[in-house]
């Protein structure tokens, strides 16, 4: 199994960067397709980016498609994702997860994910 540890969260002002990190242990993230959730206070998590075994197959959700940027090392074994021009409505829980049930490509949704870091938080202040 993989363990997956996320760092870089903080507070930062209304278009301001962060960028966050996942580091994975136990196995070689290559073999996983990987992806960023959020979770909002009071809202359910929901799906941010993701980004396939290679790095060369990526998607957005609409919210965040041009301001984030998802990639990953494989020979560092770390995922990132950095976020610029940030917003208050970007404030949530950040969780890195990875999958390999698919042979290919990246998934969307959060039950296409048995790995999970336990977040880290990001605050966007107006």
């Amino acid at each position: 199994q993989v363990q997956l540890v996320e760092s870089g969260g903080g507070l930062v002002q209304t278009g301001g960067d962060l960028r966050l990190s996942c580091a994975a242990s136990g196995r070689p993230i290559n073999v996983y397709y990987m992806g960023w959730f959020r979770q909002a206070p009071g809202k359910e998590r929901e799906f941010v980016t993701a980004i396939s075994r290679s790095g060369g197959s990526t998607g957005y959700a609409d919210s965040v498609k041009g301001r984030f940027t998802i990639s990953r090392d494989n020979a560092k074994n770390t995922m990132y994702l950095q976020m610029n021009s940030l917003k208050p409505e970007d404030t949530a829980v950040y969780y890195c997860a990875a999958d390999a049930r698919f042979s290919s490509g990246w998934a969307r949704s959060q039950s296409q994910y048995d790995y999970w870091g336990q977040g880290t938080q990001v605050t966007v202040s107006s």
